[in-house]
């Protein structure tokens, strides 16, 4: 009996010390995935958010645009003169330096004065002739007529002498025509300029012989201060120019405005602006354009009869156009223009626009834009369609920048654009 008993207190032993055990290994399998959840070089990298990219945007807005447009033109002398002998003699001397700024009525030539300084002393001669007889025919009617008072003559004698001395008279007055048109000859002798302005060369030299019929240029004087500009310009530009002005979408430029500028063969703005004088009222029909006249100031002489020049015109005023820098407009695969813009959650997207003229660096958009949107300037390099940016304002170029000239075709404007595209690169 005593040993059952004892037998049975340690009947449960081993079955509280297996449940120990198992508790103490769930422990330390706990214990360790603790510890391993806690060591960083265990625990699984979490993916980093990146930043948004960051342009540079303009927000559109209205504004006055002047509406211009580049035209080809020539430089035309503002008036041109030929000289030219008014009598026939022999050149003795040339007085003027070619090529330099002469005035009007300043002598340019000397002709042999000789022959028609014999001229003028025959017809003084004649004059003073004629005079006397005048003298004599006048006192002969004085007497006549004191006979006929008292008469102790006829008529028939007072009538012809009074007719003597009207006759005197009229000699006399041929005389002096005479006298007068040898004077006159005498002075073309010294040829002068009839205009003021800059002579060219010399066309005819001392020793010349020169006859009033064959009318022979001795030289060319051109006014070149102011100076004309002649531009081109298409019929149906100066048509839809006219109804945008009459419809009110463009403003006409105020009278008496320096609306003219010019561009040189090198690239470079004259610096002296000028005003459009007319058009002119007949079309070429072999090339539809008309003549639009400009007179520029000239003081420095930079400009020269026959120069080809572009003339850039301001014709009229938007008052609300669009406009958005040069480097902000892209052509797609097929040449269509297109600008990037910031949408709903900062997300850019490829807009399409009609593009006009560039009026000071920027393109002016007809289009496919309204005020308030904004529109990538810098930073398009590193976005494609529905990324997310960080829209910054743009700063333009420093004052004095060069920026691309005013185009008014085709040609001008692909130039621009690939000036726009090289700066994507």
């Amino acid at each position: 009996m005593p040993l059952r008993s004892h037998a049975s207190r340690r009947g449960p032993r081993p079955a509280v010390q297996e449940s120990t055990v198992t508790h103490r290994l769930v422990l330390a399998v706990s214990l360790a995935a603790l510890l391993a959840a806690c060591n960083p070089s265990q625990r699984a990298a979490a993916p980093a958010q990146t930043p948004p990219t960051e342009v540079s945007v303009v927000t559109v807005k209205a504004q006055p645009i002047p509406f211009e447009r580049e035209l080809p033109g020539r430089v035309a002398p503002t008036r041109i003169a030929e000289v030219r002998a008014r009598v026939s003699g022999l050149v003795v001397k040339r007085t003027f330096q070619q090529g330099s700024q002469v005035k009007e009525g300043d002598i340019l030539y000397k002709i042999d004065p000789a022959p028609y300084q014999v001229e003028l002393d025959s017809a003084e001669a004649t004059l003073a002739r004629t005079e006397a007889a005048l003298v004599l025919a006048r006192q002969q009617a004085d007497r006549l007529e004191t006979l006929l008072s008292r008469q102790t003559a006829s008529q028939a004698q007072y009538d012809a002498a009074f007719a003597a001395q009207k006759q005197a008279e009229a000699e006399v007055a041929g005389a002096k025509a005479s006298r007068d048109r040898a004077r006159l000859n005498l002075g073309y002798t010294d040829v002068r300029a009839p205009i003021s302005g800059r002579i060219g060369r010399a066309l005819v030299t001392e020793g010349a012989l020169i006859e009033v019929g064959s009318a022979t240029n001795l030289a060319t004087i051109q006014q070149l201060d102011p100076i004309y500009v002649d531009i081109t310009q298409s019929v149906s530009e100066l048509n839809k120019l006219r109804r945008d002005l009459a419809s009110g979408e463009l403003a006409s430029v105020a009278p008496n405005t320096a609306s003219v500028r010019l561009i040189m063969d090198d690239g470079t703005l004259y610096p002296q602006p000028g005003r459009l004088l007319f058009s002119d009222v007949t079309a070429d029909p072999s090339t539809g354009q008309v003549t639009l006249r400009a007179v520029i100031p000239n003081p420095n002489n930079e400009l020269f009869p026959g120069m080809y020049v572009r003339a850039r015109i301001k014709q009229g005023i938007d008052a609300d156009a669009i406009a958005v820098p040069q480097q902000a407009v892209h052509r797609s695969n097929d040449g269509r223009a297109e600008v990037w813009l910031v949408g709903e959650g900062d997300k850019v997207m490829l807009h399409p626009v009609e593009v006009g003229p560039v009026v000071e660096g920027q393109w002016v958009i007809r289009e496919g834009l309204k005020p308030g949107d904004r529109v990538v300037a810098e930073g398009f390099q590193k976005i494609v369609a529905g990324t997310q940016v960080k829209a910054v304002a743009w700063k333009s170029a420093a004052p004095g920048a060069p920026t691309y000239p005013t185009v008014g075709g085709p040609a001008s404007e692909a130039d621009a654009v690939a000036a726009s595209f090289s700066e994507t690169r």
